[in-house]
């Protein structure tokens, strides 16, 4: 039985076919909760002749129901993200939001030219790009932590198969990179795991919700926990995942069986985690945050 619970109104956004630049597909949203709302920063495909990736903007009053702009808020116009700009994590930081999305310097699919890219904003619509931060790495799933810890930002990155842990000073420079949790052969994510969800602080650690992939290349969805104070150590990983491809929107799509997420928010005491579904249109499913946290900490 899988811990997170679909919304019922699923998939809660798909692609448009009168428009454009999102005919064809809208996934993998960064999510974020301000001022009463629900933010999403989608990654939408208009065609797939040249298949690049642009981010749009949808907002919610109660996290199911979501307005979209008519134009993509943020589109590839740097040499770094010129094949596209895909799969933003938000993290709110120092009055600002922070996100980082993956920059594709060559052909979507080519299995080169992925670098990680670092924008922020304040409302959305006015972006400013800082740059490609790891650019010493082929590199995906970048997710920065929403505080300092021990005077430093910290963030996990995904060099394949494993994920890593970097710090810096400034958010552009990043040093200290070593791996942090591996795929587990026979397990579900035995193949390659990455970084969803910017982490969350609770309690009993930082809860990061990632991806795993195993030997059929199906992606599900796991939690884990890292230690408050040294979120470099591991604290707890149960062996169970908390989302799977069971959808028939989950099951088939441009890539079949992905749930696939980047984004998750706490909301009226449950979180609520926003993933694509076979690379094609973007669910909904929740679960209690105490339930949560309870289930993380049995790893």
């Amino acid at each position: 039985m899988e811990l997170l619970r679909r919304c019922p109104e699923n998939p809660i956004l798909v692609p448009r076919s009168d428009v454009i630049w999102e005919a064809k597909a809208v996934f993998n949203p960064g999510a974020v909760a301000h001022g009463g709302r629900v933010y999403l920063l989608y990654r939408a495909v208009g065609e797939y002749e040249r298949y690049i990736s642009r981010l749009g903007l949808a907002i919610s009053e109660d996290g199911i129901h979501f307005e979209r702009f008519p134009e993509p808020v943020f589109s590839p116009q740097e040499p770094y993200e010129r094949f596209g700009c895909e799969d933003p994590r938000i993290t709110p930081l120092e009055g600002r939001f922070y996100i980082t999305y993956t920059a594709l310097s060559a052909r979507a699919f080519s299995e080169r030219g992925n670098r990680v890219g670092l924008a922020s904003t304040t409302d959305f619509r006015r972006f400013e790009r800082h740059g490609v931060i790891l650019p010493e790495f082929e590199d995906k799933d970048a997710v920065i932590f929403p505080e300092k810890v021990g005077g430093r930002y910290v963030m996990f990155h995904r060099i394949v198969p494993d994920i890593w842990i970097a710090y810096s000073d400034d958010l552009v420079h990043w040093y200290g990179h070593r791996k942090v949790m591996y795929p587990r052969p026979g397990c579900w994510d035995s193949m390659k795991i990455g970084a969803g969800a910017p982490p969350i602080k609770t309690e009993e650690g930082w809860l990061l919700f990632y991806h795993g992939v195993d030997r059929a290349r199906t992606y599900r969805m796991g939690v884990a926990l890292f230690d408050l104070d040294d979120p470099a150590r591991l604290i707890s990983r149960p062996l169970e995942y908390v989302l799977e491809p069971r959808e028939e929107w989950e099951k088939e799509g441009d890539i079949p069986h992905v749930v696939f997420v980047c984004g998750v928010v706490e909301w009226d005491g449950e979180f609520l985690v926003y993933y694509g579904g076979g690379d094609k249109v973007v669910g909904l499913a929740r679960a209690p945050v105490t339930e949560v946290v309870e289930f993380a900490r049995r790893g």
